[in-house]
């Protein structure tokens, strides 16, 4: 029987474009292990395991021995941009499964400035994503991949579906929005729509306010059973994972008609949301609040249909509708998302663990949901691990 899991603590540094600030990525994991340990109540020695995720090649161990030396497991998760999330997974896994009573799950990530590319080994990691999107829109070598792949992504969606430039800009608009209330946040200004769309294009129908920049930054979360959290009087600050769940690439990605939306994850997200809510035996209607991966804003409404906000094709209703912001059906993004808040892409799904914890505990001050009660938190690493997870306020 799966043993109930709940987050006790969390904590971050603010994310910052790099070079930004005289530090390494040990400096970051101290910085944000040692708010998650004090947001528990708990000394780094309670840990029985622990997994550091970083997609560039930072070392865990080097990572965490900031906190100490305890002679524990530490595992480095290498995942791209799922890295942090799939820390978290494992995490909870060893308390789910029994294996401990106290986890530590660390994303962190020191990056260079400009696009990322899509692997320079002899083999690319990304090689069955790119042939599907080089069949499904060709391929431009002038343009960076990233954006590309997202960007037809988005192109695919306007000419079969019929969204605008304008319903992506909205989200581009929305997301930094949302940011100008979070201190961890890199971006921290607002922009109407028509600056958005007037900002300097990436590629169509991307432009540079509706990319998630490289950052540096490290988030943490403290994982117990219920057991932890009975013997040690913490039911003030736990929050349940009722739902947890990893995809890679499904056979649909690749079946039929070539698509750049299937290309950039849609199939896997489809199914880690489905395996997540069917485990927590709740809805998508259910949840309040939304740390969605807004690598690109494009990537954004497509994972609207995708986590099962709206039928596929009618993802751009709920920009028309507002339906995503305060006052909407569902605060997607209330962080300022990977666009606004910064993508250190270890840190990433952990950081969203963060904001989903603070929002269910009702102190996220300023961008608080109100009366929020349920969480989803979504997280994509090309190719392919898409990362959905659940959570519930207990109090």
């Amino acid at each position: 029987m799966s043993i109930r899991t709940f987050v006790i603590g969390v904590g971050m540094t603010p994310f910052v474009k790099p070079g930004s600030r005289d530090w390494q990525y040990p400096d970051m994991a101290r910085e944000a292990g040692e708010a998650a340990l004090s947001d528990a109540g708990i000394g780094y020695e309670r840990v029985q395991q622990a997994y550091a995720g970083s997609a560039l090649g930072g070392s865990g161990h080097r990572a965490l021995y900031e906190l100490g030396t305890t002679g524990v497991p530490i595992m480095t998760v290498v995942n791209a941009c799922a890295s942090g999330s799939s820390a978290l997974y494992l995490a909870g896994l060893a308390i789910r499964g029994g294996a401990a009573d106290c986890t530590l799950a660390l994303g962190f990530e020191k990056m260079e400035r400009g696009s990322l590319s899509t692997g320079d080994g002899a083999v690319n990691p990304l090689q069955w994503q790119l042939d599907l999107a080089v069949a499904a829109r060709g391929w431009d070598d002038s343009f960076a991949p990233m954006p590309q792949m997202f960007g037809n992504a988005g192109r695919e969606h306007m000419d079969k579906y019929g969204s605008k430039p304008e319903h992506f800009a909205w989200i581009g608009w929305k997301n930094h929005k949302h940011s100008v209330h979070n201190p961890n946040s890199q971006f921290r200004t607002e922009y109407t729509e028509a600056e958005i769309l007037a900002a300097p294009l990436v590629y169509e129908p991307l432009t540079r306010l509706q990319c998630s920049p490289t950052s540096d930054g490290a988030a943490c979360a403290i994982l117990a059973s219920e057991r932890f959290v009975d013997d040690n009087n913490l039911w003030d600050r736990a929050i349940e994972l009722i739902g947890h769940a990893v995809a890679s690439d499904p056979p649909a990605t690749f079946a039929g008609t070539a698509s750049a939306i299937r290309a950039v994850g849609s199939e896997a997200t489809r199914t880690a949301a489905r395996r997540a809510l069917d485990q927590a035996a709740t809805g998508i209607d259910d949840v309040d609040v939304i740390e969605l991966h807004d690598c690109f804003s494009t990537n954004e409404l497509i994972s609207y249909e995708a986590l099962g906000l709206a039928e596929e094709g009618r993802g751009h209703e709920l920009v028309d509708a507002a339906a995503t912001t305060y006052g909407g059906r569902w605060v997607v993004n209330p962080s300022g998302g990977l666009i606004s808040k910064g993508h250190p892409i270890g840190a990433t799904g952990v950081a969203q663990c963060a904001e989903l914890t603070w929002q269910l505990r009702g102190t996220a001050g300023p961008r608080q949901v109100a009366g929020a009660r349920i969480g989803l938190q979504h997280n994509v690493g090309l190719a392919n691990a898409a990362v959905v997870a659940v959570y519930r306020a207990i109090s």
